[in-house]
């Protein structure tokens, strides 16, 4: 059975930093690209960032750009996602998604989700 299992979610204050991880188990995911999407109340899942096969190539979201880094560590199938500077509209249920092919910004690309994590960035 596929799983995507994300955690390090939490409350954190504006400025503040928090490291989201994403464990993948049922198959083998160096092959994938993974992304993270996140969900807030009243909006549209949204993409964040994601990470090519192998770690190759990285691509971000405007509104994270030079704030978050994603990694990944094949040899663990996990993926981090290093949220730095966090503001208030970052709050939101992060997803993590696979995908087997390369890039891909649209939720419906993605094949493979995880069941998300809180953060709550207050102000």
């Amino acid at each position: 059975q596929v799983q995507l299992l994300e955690s390090g979610g939490g409350l954190v204050q504006a400025g503040g930093s928090l490291r989201l991880s994403c464990a993948a188990s049922g198959r083998t995911f160096s092959d994938d690209t993974m992304g993270w999407f996140r969900w807030a109340p009243g909006k549209d899942r949204e993409f964040v960032t994601l990470i090519m096969p192998y770690g190759a190539s990285t691509l971000y979201a405007d509104s994270v750009k030079g704030r978050f880094t994603i990694s990944r560590d094949n040899a663990k199938n996990t993926v981090y996602l290093q949220m730095n500077s966090l503001k208030p509209e970052d709050t939101a249920v992060y997803y993590c998604a696979a995908r087997r092919g390369i890039g891909g910004v649209l939720v419906t690309q993605y094949t493979y989700w995880g069941q998300g994590t809180q953060v709550t960035v207050s102000s």
